[in-house]
C-alpha cells in the first residue's frame, strides 16, 4: 500500500516495560520506567485556538488526547505530536493537467493516483515515555478528526491551532473537557516536546516558527520547512515522490475528516485557485507556508532527522531548515540515514530510542547528560555504517566548481564556450536518461569526471549554474547528479517497500535496499541527487517571463540537500534534461535545448572520504 503526499503511517509493536515504584521527580542520570502504563491516566479536551477558520462565528477548538502517568507528585512535561491523520484519508483524485497541451490550462481535479491509506499513529512514544514519567498528547490539527475548522495544508490557522495546544499546557489557553466543564493542565511542567514524522513532522516546525513559550525541542522526522517546495520547484510545478498532480488543495480534502465537513468547501475552492498551478510563482500565499522566513524566532532545540533517499519530502527540506538553524545558532543535532521517508523507529531502533530519551530528558527534564557534548551529526555513510561529526555538512567539504565540457567531460577548468544541444522527450525517466553516460542520446547531455582517485564524499547543497536557450513548449530544465560505477557497492542494503531488487550479487529478499536508479549494464549507476527549475523564472521564483526562442539565459538552482559517498574508481557525473517525467509537469515533446559548454558548472561541495 502506498501513502499519500506527506502521509507517513508508522506502525510498531508496544513496548510495554516493567513496573517500579513511583519517584518524586527524574534522577540525575536519566528517566526511568517507574510508573505503570496501564494505569496511567487517559482524558481527551477540546483546546480553543485564536482563529475561526470555518467561519463560523466561533473560535476553532483542538481535539486533544492525554496519557499520563497516575500517582505523581510532581509536575510532568509533555510530548506532543499532532497530526491530520488520526481519522483516516478522504480518496480524493489528484489533478489531471500533467501532461499539458501547451496552453497552461488550469483543469479540474480528475482520477488520478489515490493513495488512501489507514492510518495507525506510532505505539511507542506513549508505550515507552509515559512510564518513565512524561505525559504524551496527541492532536487533530484543524479540520480533521474531532477537530473544528478547516485543513490549509500548512496554512497559519494550522500552526496557530497546534500552538494553542502548547500554550494550553502553559495555562495560556482555555480548553473544556467531554461534559463542557472547563478544565486546565495542571498536571504540566509546561515544557513541551514536538515530535512527529512527515506532516506530524512539519506541524512541529510550524509552530517552533512562532517562537512560542514553553516549547522547549522539536523533534522533526522527513519534515517539511516550505510547502512550495514541497509542490513547486524555483518556479515550475513539481509533484512529491512522483505523485503526479497532488497539490495543496488535493492534500487538504484528503484530510478533511472533521464532522460537517461541507462548511469548509469555499476554503478547499480557495486553495485550489491560490495555489496557481499555471505560473508555479512564489506568491504571499506560499510564504505563508515557508517556516524558513521565520527560523530566527526559533527557541525551540531541534533533533532533526531525514532519509538520503527521500523522494517524498525530499532532502533539501532538511537542508535550508538546518542552514537557518545554524544560522541562528539554535542548539541541534542531525540524523541522516540511507533510508526514504521512515521514522529512524524502524531503522535503527536501539540507538534511536537512546539518543531521542537522553534528548527528552536534557531538554524537558533538564538533566545534566551528555547528549549536547556528543557530535552534533550522525550519517550513514553506507548501509549500516555511520559516522560523526562535530558538525554538518562536514567541515572538511570544499566547494569546487565542475565545467561540463566537450566529449562529455565534467572538468575543473572552465573552457570556451560552445554550443551543444538535446531535444526533450518527456516519455522517458529521468532514470532512463542518465543510463549510459558513454552512449550518444539526442534527449539528454551527460557529462563525467575522470574515475576518483579517492574516496569522495558530497556533503551539503549542490549548486549548478546553465547558460541555455529553449525552443518549445517545455521551460524546464532539469539536473541529475549521477554515481557512475559498480554494483558491488549496493549488495546487501535493506529493502524499500513496494520496490524490486536487481543487480548481480544483490539476492531479491527483504535483506537489500534498492531504488530505481541502479542499473547494471553497460555502467551501473546511482541518481544521487536532482534540482529542478522553470526558465521562465531565471530571475526569482516569484516573477514569470517569457522565454524568447534561441535568446541564451542563465539560470542558478540548487539540487537537494545530500550526503554521499562516491567509491574509489567511481566516476561523478552530471546529466541535464528538460522534463523529469515523475516529478515536473510534462509539455508536448520537442523543446530543443542548447546548453553553453565551458562555462555552465556545478558547485559540488567535496571532501576526501
Amino acid at each position: 500500500m502506498r501513502t499519500r503526499g506527506v502521509l507517513l503511517a508508522v506502525l510498531s509493536s508496544a513496548l510495554l516495560l516493567p513496573v517500579a515504584a513511583p519517584a518524586s521527580a527524574a534522577p540525575p542520570s536519566g528517566t526511568e520506567p517507574r510508573y505503570d502504563y496501564a494505569t496511567a491516566v487517559r482524558e481527551q479536551v477540546w483546546v480553543q485556538t485564536p482563529v475561526d477558520s470555518d467561519g463560523d462565528g466561533e473560535r476553532d477548538r483542538v481535539a486533544v488526547r492525554i496519557i499520563r502517568p497516575s500517582g505523581v507528585d510532581h509536575k510532568i512535561p509533555v510530548i506532543f505530536q499532532a497530526s491530520p491523520y488520526y481519522a483516516g484519508l478522504n480518496d480524493v483524485p489528484n489533478h489531471d493537467d500533467v501532461d499539458r497541451d501547451g496552453s497552461d490550462s488550469r483543469r479540474a481535479a480528475a482520477p488520478g493516483t489515490n493513495r488512501a491509506e489507514t492510518i495507525t499513529f506510532s505505539g511507542y512514544l506513549d508505550n515507552y515515555f509515559v512510564p518513565r514519567g512524561y505525559a504524551v498528547v496527541f492532536a487533530d490539527s484543524l479540520g480533521t478528526g474531532g477537530s473544528d475548522g478547516c485543513p490549509t495544508s500548512g496554512g497559519r490557522n494550522e500552526t496557530l491551532g497546534m500552538k494553542a495546544v502548547v500554550d494550553w499546557l502553559n495555562g495560556r489557553a482555555k480548553a473544556w473537557d467531554a461534559a463542557g466543564a472547563p478544565i486546565s493542565a495542571g498536571w504540566s511542567s509546561g515544557k513541551t516536546g514536538m515530535i512527529g514524522v512527515s506532516y506530524n513532522g512539519t506541524l512541529p516546525n510550524a509552530v517552533a516558527s512562532t517562537g512560542v513559550e514553553g516549547l522547549e525541542t522539536i523533534v522533526p522526522i522527513a519534515a517539511i520547512s516550505s510547502w512550495y517546495d514541497y509542490y513547486r520547484a524555483n518556479g515550475g510545478v513539481v509533484a512529491p515522490g512522483g505523485f503526479q498532480g497532488e497539490d495543496l488543495d488535493v492534500l487538504a480534502r484528503a484530510v478533511l475528516t472533521r464532522a460537517h465537513p461541507g462548511v469548509c468547501a469555499a476554503a478547499m475552492d480557495a486553495i485550489e485557485a491560490a495555489q496557481d498551478r499555471v505560473t508555479g510563482d512564489y506568491s504571499k500565499y506560499w510564504a505563508e507556508r515557508d517556516y524558513t522566513r521565520d527560523a530566527d524566532k526559533v527557541k525551540a532545540s531541534v533533533l532533526l532527522v531525514h532519509g538520503l533517499h527521500d523522494m517524498n519530502v525530499r532532502t533539501g527540506q532538511a537542508g535550508q531548515w538546518w542552514d537557518r538553524l545554524a544560522r541562528n545558532n539554535v542548539p541541534r543535532k542531525i540524523w541522516l540515514h540511507q533510508g526514504a521517508h521512515a521514522d529512524p523507529f524502524s531503522i535503527r531502533r536501539a540507538e534511536w530510542l537512546d539518543t531521542l530519551h537522553a534528548w527528552l530528558d536534557h531538554w524537558l527534564y533538564g538533566i545534566d547528560n551528555d547528549i549536547m557534548s556528543k557530535p552534533m551529526a550522525d550519517v550513514e555513510v553506507a548501509p549500516n555504517v555511520w559516522k560523526t561529526a562535530k558538525s554538518w555538512p562536514i567541515p572538511s567539504a570544499r566547494t569546487s566548481a565542475w565545467y561540463v565540457a566537450p566529449a562529455g567531460e565534467l572538468s575543473p577548468v572552465a573552457g570556451r564556450s560552445r554550443r551543444a544541444s538535446f531535444t526533450d522527450d518527456p516519455a522517458r525517466t529521468a532514470e532512463n536518461l542518465a543510463a549510459n553516460p558513454e552512449a550518444a542520446d539526442a534527449g539528454r547531455l551527460a557529462f563525467q569526471t575522470a574515475p576518483l582517485t579517492a574516496e569522495t564524499r558530497l556533503s551539503g547543497t549542490p549548486e549548478i549554474t546553465v547558460r541555455a536557450d529553449l525552443d518549445g513548449k517545455s521551460p524546464y530544465l532539469t539536473a541529475l547528479l549521477v554515481d557512475y560505477g559498480t554494483a558491488d557497492r549496493y549488495a546487501g542494503r535493506r529493502a524499500v517497500p513496494g520496490q524490486d531488487c536487481v543487480g548481480p550479487g544483490i539476492p531479491e529478499d527483504p535483506g537489500c535496499f534498492n531504488r530505481s536508479e541502479y542499473v547494471t549494464a553497460p555502467t551501473p549507476y546511482e541518481v544521487v541527487t536532482r534540482g529542478w527549475a522553470d526558465v521562465r523564472n531565471r530571475h526569482g521564483r516569484n516573477v514569470t517571463e517569457a522565454i524568447a526562442p534561441g535568446q541564451t539565459y542563465t539560470v542558478k538552482w540548487d539540487l537537494q540537500t545530500t550526503d554521499h559517498v562516491f567509491a574509489l574508481g567511481h566516476r561523478i557525473g552530471l546529466v541535464i534534461i528538460s522534463t523529469d517525467r515523475d516529478h515536473t509537469l510534462r509539455y508536448p515533446a520537442g523543446t530543443e535545448v542548447g546548453v553553453r559548454l565551458g562555462v555552465s558548472r556545478i558547485d559540488l561541495p567535496l571532501a576526501r572520504s
